[in-house]
């Protein structure tokens, strides 16, 4: 017989669980992270579950962990972890972008981004720094833009050619 006080009590079991499972998920992408000028993603202010559909524009600081669904547009200064279940169709301006998931849309950067498998992504990319592990699908356009820092003395010196005088490279699978 169903007993109210065993349902809660596995209901709350269930959600420490899902706790501790995107805490080391969080850690994990943090220990996978290249380390650009010792820059690591800010802690996480909200996580999106993979039985979420959203629609609409998301802006906000800090980090942002989605593994449902969204379409619209996501602006950040901070960091964006896509999970592996994450389907994506969103123009995304952030700082740093980690993605396991299907992005469809314009991403940019102004840190870096890093693509882990099996991550599928359909669009242009604008970064200064790019990781892509083996396995990742990329089916787009990528421009390399230098930060700002590394811009000012690129301009004083009138013999460098930088990235973006060049076209941009399309990669095909």
């Amino acid at each position: 017989m169903w007993k109210q006080e065993e349902a809660e009590g596995a209901e709350t079991e269930r959600g420490q669980e899902r706790e501790r499972e995107q805490e080391r998920w969080v850690e994990n992408r943090r220990s996978v992270l290249p380390k650009h000028n010792g820059a690591i993603l800010p802690d996480e202010v909200a996580f999106v579950g993979k039985d979420v559909e959203f629609k609409g524009v998301i802006t906000y600081s800090g980090t942002v962990r989605i593994d449902g669904m969204l379409d619209g547009e996501i602006h950040t200064d901070g960091g964006l972890l896509v999970g592996p279940e994450a389907v994506i169709k969103a123009k995304v301006t952030a700082g740093a972008v980690v993605c396991h998931g299907h992005i469809t849309g314009d991403i940019e950067a102004t840190s870096q981004i890093v693509l882990c498998a099996p991550a599928v992504v359909a669009g242009s990319l604008t970064t200064p720094v790019l990781s892509m592990e083996e396995g990742v699908v990329f089916n787009g356009t990528l421009e390399m833009k230098p930060q700002a820092k590394a811009e000012g003395l690129r301009d004083t010196d009138s013999n460098v050619t930088t990235m973006t005088s060049r076209p941009p490279i399309r990669l095909a699978a």
